[in-house]
């Protein structure tokens, strides 16, 4: 576990260390032995609570973590600082150790949320507005200017994982732009900036080539998996993040909203039903061994409870249940947002 008094000083070398160690095991990461979890060392650990491993980083997270995106706070009539803190403290209590921010506003209001505990939580990071998706800041010193701009601002010493937000379709980078991404995350883990490097897209094929491409910097991936998302049975994705032991975090699990009839709100009459559905969605997603965790958004402490019982609850579905999300699968692509379209290519992953 991270020492929250720790000197950058150590925490550069550690981090040098680990990267040399994973380069020089990833020959042999077939033929090693299963690493097993060392609860000492697991952020905020609760016996309640499944931890996964994060492919080669090593870190082991719980089964379901916090995505960065909030949608419909205002349903809660609270103030958007105040949820944060309430629902992080939440999620720390129930042993949920991974928080994934991917906009300015995220990495701000996380930060603060984590002020004085920054230990019991890692953190995902991406500034997407000032990353590649924008021309102005492909390059390799651009990126580097965009992390140190936004850890200053954020005042954040570093980041568990950084996690570049590439273009849709990633497949519109140039092979420079490709490379100033590679050596842009190479540059942060040697700096001690980001202890962890990866990318995020919604480009399957894309995002393939890059993690067999760039083993060593592709330590982790964030792409969507949701209720109605299926395994290919051949050239998959996952054949990849298998073959090179990558982490993988599932964002839009519940397809940005679509998989529910009510609105978030507390005294919604479809509350209890789609709470369940949350839940079935969740155990489904676990089912893919490939899959470290799903990543909602979240907006209540009931929200948090919610899930985190789905992480208790008997994995496999029965034929009933199975049934059931299929039905409420079946009614997500008619009412999704037109922003959000694109989810219907995350069918078969």
């Amino acid at each position: 576990m991270l020492d929250k008094h720790i000197s950058r000083r150590d925490f550069v070398r550690d981090s040098a260390i680990a990267a040399a160690g994973i380069a020089a095991g990833m020959a042999m990461a077939k033929a090693a032995e299963p690493q097993k979890m060392d609860k000492a060392k697991v952020l905020s650990y609760n016996e309640q609570m499944e931890y996964r491993r994060l492919g080669k980083t090593g870190l082991w997270v719980s089964a379901v973590c916090l995505g960065g995106h909030w949608k419909r706070v205002e349903v809660m009539k609270q103030d958007l600082d105040k949820n944060r803190a309430e629902v992080v403290s939440r999620c720390i209590d129930a042993g949920i150790n991974y928080i994934d921010a991917c906009t300015g506003g995220e990495v701000m209001a996380y930060s603060k949320a984590l002020q004085g505990r920054r230990d019991k939580m890692h953190l995902g990071y991406s500034w997407y507005e000032k990353e590649a998706r924008s021309p102005e800041w492909r390059s390799t010193r651009k990126l580097l200017q965009s992390l140190d701009e936004g850890l200053k601002e954020a005042k954040l010493d570093y980041v568990d994982l950084w996690r570049i937000t590439a273009l849709e379709p990633g497949g519109d980078h140039t092979p420079q732009e490709r490379e100033d991404m590679i050596a842009a995350l190479d540059a942060a883990r040697k700096s001690g900036k980001a202890r962890f490097t990866g990318m995020s897209s919604h480009d399957r094929k894309w995002l393939k080539m890059m993690i067999e491409k760039y083993p060593d910097q592709m330590q982790v991936v964030v792409t969507p998996y949701f209720a109605k998302s299926k395994e290919k049975p051949t050239d998959s994705l996952f054949d990849a993040v298998r073959k090179c032991d990558v982490g993988i975090f599932g964002i839009k699990p519940f397809a940005s909203n679509s998989l529910f009839k009510g609105d978030s709100s507390p005294n919604s009459p479809d509350a209890e039903e789609d709470d369940k559905r949350a839940r079935l969605t969740i155990r489904y997603i676990l089912c893919n061994d490939a899959i470290t965790a799903p990543i909602p958004g979240l907006i209540s402490i009931h929200q948090v409870d919610n899930v985190v019982k789905a992480v208790k609850e008997r994995r496999e579905l029965d034929l009933a249940e199975a049934a059931e999300l299929q039905q409420a699968a079946d009614e997500i692509f008619a009412k999704l947002p037109r922003e959000y379209q694109w989810l219907k290519d995350w069918e078969y992953v």
